[in-house]
């Protein structure tokens, strides 16, 4: 990671270059629909934006990463991870993952039972998210469905995401 990075909690004004942001780290993926600044979007409209935080280069907004409250059958505390952006012309430098830890360990400040996320387990394992194929998500195959529990009980049952992730909330 770039020693000039900042990472920091968004605040009012960030609002146009996170969605900015958004759309251009999805639109190359083939797995995006291209909804994922339109979540956000929703997230905050709603309330449901727990904790969002920006990577700052000089005065630029380069990377993104966003926390929503997620329900798991019988457990409370948790949360989840994404959507999660970085410039493309810095993919794979460390912003993600200065984004991803330093939103971990808020969330365990906070008193977070635990994180949940769909994604690569190659690239989530390396931060301690498992799939030990208890948790569920629709009809995805389960080991892309990946936790990291903070305390408590480990997850099991139907993750299911805030609304803003839901077709016709965003």
């Amino acid at each position: 990671m770039r020693s000039d990075l900042l990472i920091r909690p968004e605040r009012a004004g960030d609002e146009d270059a996170i969605h900015d942001l958004t759309v251009s780290a999805f639109e190359p993926m083939s797995f995006s629909d291209g909804s994922e600044a339109l979540i956000i979007r929703a997230l905050r409209r709603s309330g449901q934006l727990s904790l969002s935080l920006v990577a700052q280069l000089d005065d630029r907004i380069v990377g993104h990463v966003a926390f929503s409250p997620v329900t798991i059958d019988g457990l409370h505390g948790w949360f989840g991870l994404g959507p999660i952006a970085v410039e493309r012309a810095i993919q794979r430098s460390g912003t993600g993952r200065a984004l991803i830890s330093s939103g971990l360990a808020t969330l365990r400040e906070r008193g977070a039972a635990g994180c949940a996320l769909i994604g690569d387990p190659a690239l989530y394992s390396r931060f301690g998210f498992e799939s030990d194929g208890k948790l569920t998500y629709e009809n995805l195959p389960t080991h892309l469905v990946q936790w990291m529990r903070f305390f408590g009980p480990a997850p099991q049952g139907e993750l299911k995401f805030a609304s803003a992730f839901e077709a016709g909330n965003y």
